[in-house]
């Protein structure tokens, strides 16, 4: 049986809460809303966030996505509203998901609305290096490709009264949208007891939730199943095919992979997420099917050192 923990998510809609008795009841985590849009912040960020952290829970936050605005100004709201109460174990979230009326939506592909998502996550992890960034997102947005591959999820998906305690939510199956597994499954608005607040189940237990949210500076150092393709002679610059050190300083020249980054001999998820970040970057990979690929090839490879280098 896979073990759990369980949460709760607020924001400016909830009134101040009692932390401590929250955590006494067996509460793991808390995330609060900190901005939406380009300039929006929520006015009772502070004095959640500072409640999470003081009851010693595992704190976060999360950015209410306009991906028809612009990614950085986006990103950069929400890092300096997070910045004074971010550090280790904190854990940050994009909100993607469209209104009703799809207005922050609006005039936007699917393709576009995947490079906002990558831009943004790019930018905290480089304003917060070593700190955990995922997604929160529905299963149509996961099904119409929003989501960058391995983006580490947190998913809403409500079966109603069927599944709105805790107990029935660790009894029920995991969720599973398109195939994916999330990391956190927000299962209900109105629980059948307490405050109306939107409950959450780690797919961890409390004290791995509290190892994992540490950071992931070190996830490149450890092994990995993919394994870069072997490239021709003559096709990449200076050598058959790159190592993985050597792609890493071509994605951070090119920045498309944090400088923070420690150099490693292995293809970790960090690796990935940069050439994942480098296809959605250029329209003709987009169009090639490569906005989602982990693995650069041989032409891919050149039109990166071109691009870090050739300036």
């Amino acid at each position: 049986m896979t073990s759990t923990s369980r949460g709760i998510d607020v924001s400016a809609y909830q009134p101040a809460q009692d932390w401590a008795a929250h955590k006494r009841s067996g509460l793991a985590f808390a995330f609060a809303k900190a901005s939406e849009g380009q300039i929006s912040r929520d006015p009772k960020f502070a004095a959640h966030v500072k409640g999470i952290k003081a009851a010693g829970l595992v704190a976060g936050a999360y950015h209410f996505a306009w991906p028809n605005q612009d990614a950085a100004k986006e990103a950069a709201n929400y890092i300096a509203t997070v910045k004074p109460y971010a550090g280790a174990g904190f854990l940050h979230w994009l909100d993607l998901e469209a209104y009703s009326d799809r207005r922050n939506y609006r005039g936007r592909t699917a393709e576009q609305i995947r490079a906002y998502a990558v831009a943004w996550i790019v930018a905290a992890q480089k304003a917060f290096p070593g700190q955990r960034v995922g997604i929160y997102t529905s299963a149509d947005d996961i099904a119409h490709g929003h989501v960058p591959a391995g983006a580490t999820l947190w998913y809403p998906a409500y079966p109603g009264s069927r599944v709105d305690t805790f107990a029935e939510a660790e009894a029920a199956a995991r969720p599973t949208p398109s195939g994916r597994k999330p990391l956190i499954w927000q299962f209900t608005s109105t629980p059948a007891s307490g405050p109306r607040v939107d409950s959450n189940l780690c797919y961890m237990s409390a004290s791995a939730l509290r190892t994992w949210a540490k950071g992931d500076a070190a996830e490149d150092d450890k092994p990995h199943a993919y394994t870069p393709p072997a490239f021709p002679e003559g096709l990449a610059p200076g050598k058959a095919k790159p190592s993985a050190v050597t792609l890493q300083r071509a994605l951070k020249q090119g920045g498309f992979m944090a400088k923070s980054v420690p150099e490693s001999p292995n293809y970790g998820p960090k690796t990935q997420a940069g050439v994942i970040a480098f296809h959605n970057a250029h329209p003709q990979y987009r169009a090639a099917g490569k906005s989602k690929d982990p693995a650069i090839g041989p032409k891919g490879w050149a039109a990166l050192h071109r691009l870090a280098y050739d300036k």
